[in-house]
């Protein structure tokens, strides 16, 4: 339950927009389309539209054990022998933001791949608050389960066009932590860019280890995008995942953004920070082309 608070307090933490989460709900029609409005209304002025000319994109299909697990795919198109990226949403699931992450790196050559990974849980639309969607979708999806998905998803793209030998991953809050997660899990994965994803935690049967659990033993370069703002991911927690990365040998680093708070890449919220959003941005793809993966 303390997991779940943590992450409540920074997807709600108060702006000049926002008077309360009960107040809109998720306006989706399809894998990637519409945007996750259930705590933060959405800044249309700030919205990144990145478009599809050129590309590939929208809605694949991947099974794992006899589970469809949706997938948004956006590749240049008429290409092979790509670098991947997996993409991996928030706890509101791929809509359009995370879809235009996907494009962004599609445009740049990759083939950007963002599994929907609630679908045994549920939908995220159906949860017009973030407690809500927290406790009946988000807290039963079991580590294990992201792992093989994710697995499965690294296969498809093997299959479809992508060089897996230019494997890299990045992620959104909750995807954050997958990000560093899926890492140690997967040596193939070449680099990771994480940002604001939770760093330590309570054990529980669907999360029973954390980053800073398997900081020691991550072989990935892992770059953390972190605010020091951030009401629900102390700056403390980022000190304490470096004390316990210091005993390996990843060579992750991270960057703090002091006048940041969570969610500053969602150019969709209240939370989004333009020009650290931007100095991210640029990081992250300084960061995979460093290690292997560009």
């Amino acid at each position: 339950m303390e997991n779940m608070k943590e992450d409540f307090d920074s997807l709600v933490a108060k702006t000049p927009l926002s008077d309360g989460v009960d107040r809109r709900g998720f306006i989706k029609t399809a894998l990637g389309t519409g945007f996750a409005a259930a705590v933060l209304p959405v800044c249309a002025q700030s919205v990144v539209k990145t478009d599809a000319a050129g590309l590939t994109a929208g809605e694949v299909t991947v099974m794992v054990n006899g589970q469809a697990v949706p997938v948004y795919r956006a590749q240049p198109e008429g290409k092979t022998n790509l670098p991947v990226i997996l993409v991996i949403s928030e706890i509101f699931g791929v809509h359009e933001y995370i879809a235009d992450v996907a494009r962004r790196f599609a445009k740049l050559g990759y083939l950007a791949l963002a599994p929907s990974l609630f679908v045994r849980q549920g939908d995220p639309g159906a949860y017009k608050t973030v407690a809500e969607l927290q406790k009946e979708v988000i807290m039963k999806v079991p580590d294990a389960q992201v792992m093989t998905d994710l697995d499965a998803v690294v296969a498809w793209a093997k299959a479809n066009g992508g060089n897996t030998a230019k494997l890299g991953i990045t992620g959104f809050c909750w995807g954050g932590r997958i990000t560093w997660m899926y890492s140690a899990h997967n040596p193939k994965v070449k680099a990771g860019v994480a940002w604001y994803g939770r760093l330590v935690g309570n054990s529980t049967a669907a999360t029973p280890t954390h980053p800073v659990d398997i900081a020691a033993k991550l072989k990935t370069p892992i770059l953390g995008l972190y605010g020091a703002q951030d009401g629900g991911i102390p700056v403390t927690t980022v000190v304490e995942m470096k004390d316990a990365l210091a005993k390996g040998s990843s060579k992750s680093e991270f960057v703090v953004f002091k006048n940041s708070g969570h969610a500053f890449h969602a150019d969709y919220r209240p939370s989004y920070v333009e020009a650290d959003a931007k100095d991210g941005w640029t990081r992250c793809l300084a960061w995979l082309k460093a290690n292997g993966v560009a």
